[in-house]
């Protein structure tokens, strides 16, 4: 994706924002008249994956947006196409989770945290670092906001959400899936 920082109706460092809160991983090139330093990190900060200031040549957009779906072909080829964990899978490509063979229904956040948690099986994710990955470092509220999720996720994927087999309280740490 081309995206300008000066779009008519919106401003594309917003824009930038709000696509990569909704979790998608599409290549973002930013484009803008505003070419400082602050104005390239706060674009790259916000998520785009690469920054260039007008003026530009026609040549150095094109090979910048074929090293972006370079390094995107590079990753794709690295994400396994089945995440599981007993009877419990994950399909990163599709956005699809399933228990004992049955397609299961997440919300976007419920699937970001349970791919998040397959993906470091046994590492303990404080709430605030869980914050900042699946709701991003913006997220204004409060860290109890990851408890209800949590136990929303657990009432989906659990034969006993009260005695948890899959995502684990760590006392006075977090959480920990495996």
């Amino acid at each position: 994706m081309i995206l300008d920082v000066m779009l008519p109706g919106i401003n594309g460092l917003d824009l930038c924002r709000f696509i990569r809160r909704e979790g998608c991983t599409v290549p973002i090139l930013m484009i803008s008249a505003k070419g400082s330093e602050i104005d390239r990190v706060v674009g790259l900060e916000i998520g785009a994956d690469d920054y260039l200031a007008k003026p530009f040549g026609m040549r150095e957009m094109l090979a910048r947006c074929r090293a972006l779906l370079r390094r995107t072909q590079i990753q794709q080829a690295m994400v396994p196409p089945v995440l599981r964990f007993r009877d419990l899978c994950l399909y990163p490509q599709e956005c699809r989770v399933t228990l004992r063979g049955e397609e299961i229904n997440l919300s976007p956040k419920e699937y970001k945290l349970l791919e998040l948690f397959m993906r470091h099986p046994r590492r303990v994710w404080p709430r605030e670092q869980l914050l900042d990955q699946v709701w991003g470092h913006d997220f204004v509220g409060d860290s109890k906001t990851v408890d209800v999720h949590i136990r929303w996720l657990r009432e989906k994927i659990e034969t006993d959400p009260s005695h948890p087999q899959y995502i684990l309280t760590v006392r006075g740490f977090g959480y920990r899936f495996g």
